[in-house]
């Protein structure tokens, strides 16, 4: 599987975009329509939708994670709802991170899954109901902000402060999956993640149309033993230049990095160069959480990876510590009014 997003949608616009601005055009229509015109299924559990304007990744997992962190600290009992991307299976599942493999459920519900339950649909409201009926009592979605299948009573979205929103073109000829106006009518509010300016006109925006703006940053973990060591790096992620950075902040010296597409199962041949490269040069090999989980109990050389390889762990840390208690509060408050309403209309 190779990344959803090329190189040339997080520069200036240029010739490719526009040559692709007609079909662009026609998908922020069908995009739009849907997001204004979608019956969204109704759940009786409050509902957080961790989403993003524009595809590939901006930090919603680690968002996700430290919401349902503050949740549990609470009491509550969060549950996680995906998509499972990158995974074979097109049936709801709960997923058991002791017994499925990436290539089955994708490799952001097998983290997810180590902290909370966790369940993927192709059909949210089904995993909703799934959820549910597992007595999780604060769903989290995992992306799914444009599919307006399911009534969301709080939707963050993450934007990532380098890329921004890349050259701010929709699919196909830039990363935007919907109109940007129509897609900050549904959200509740920003959460900037990083230290760039590529936002600052968007989080205006939002602002002034009355949205929360909530500021994190993706803070690695210590790691003392990598301090001036010699390291090849290597990530399939949405953006590996991310990456790289927080292995630099580390204080590793990056000798050589490989950069794979968003989600892509490593190949034999690419474990083999990984491992030959990285013992021909005396590199350690460092790499990412998600990496790791979609490494874990594959075929080949796999194991000899995994066991060789160290991971960088991120957490998101949040300006505000209370953020997260503000987000599910206005969630469950909003949730109680979606759900007395409905009763009303019942009645």
């Amino acid at each position: 599987m190779i990344s959803e997003a090329p190189p040339f949608w997080w520069k200036r616009p240029g010739w490719r975009a526009w040559l692709l601005s007609p079909f662009s055009f026609l998908y922020g229509r069908i995009a739009g329509y849907r997001m204004t015109h979608g019956r969204r299924a109704s759940i009786p559990v409050p509902v957080i939708c961790v989403g993003n304007f524009t595809v590939g990744g901006a930090g919603k997992t680690p968002t996700a994670l430290a919401i349902a962190k503050a949740a549990k600290a609470r009491g509550l009992k969060p549950g996680f709802l995906s998509r499972g991307y990158g995974g074979s299976l097109d049936v709801t599942t709960l997923v058991d991170p002791h017994h499925h493999r990436a290539t089955a459920v994708g490799d952001e519900p097998l983290l997810l899954a180590q902290e909370a339950t966790t369940v993927i649909s192709r059909r949210r409201v089904e995993g909703a109901k799934r959820l549910a009926e597992a007595g999780v009592d604060l769903i989290i979605m995992d992306d799914g902000f444009q599919s307006a299948r399911l009534a969301v009573d709080y939707a963050l979205v993450v934007i990532d402060t380098v890329r921004g929103i890349g050259n701010g073109h929709l699919v196909p000829g830039g990363p935007v999956r919907a109109p940007i106006d129509i897609q900050l009518r549904y959200a509740s509010a920003l959460m900037t993640v990083g230290r760039g300016n590529a936002a600052d006109r968007l989080v205006r925006r939002a602002a002034r149309a009355g949205k929360g703006i909530f500021v994190g940053t993706i803070t690695p973990r210590p790691e003392p033993d990598l301090g001036g060591r010699r390291v090849l790096a290597y990530a399939g992620i949405a953006d590996p230049e991310k990456f790289y950075r927080t292995v630099e902040e580390l204080g590793a010296e990056i000798v050589a990095r490989h950069a794979f597409g968003d989600h892509q199962h490593i190949s034999d041949d690419e474990m083999a160069d990984l491992l030959d490269t990285a013992a021909r040069q005396g590199l350690q090999l460092v790499t990412t959480s998600k990496d790791i989980v979609r490494l874990t109990g594959t075929h080949g050389r796999a194991s000899e990876l995994v066991f060789l390889s160290k991971v960088i762990e991120v957490d998101m840390v949040f300006d505000d510590p209370h953020a997260p208690d503000h987000i599910i509060d206005d969630a469950i408050k909003a949730s109680k009014t979606r759900l007395f309403a409905k009763g009303g209309k019942q009645h």
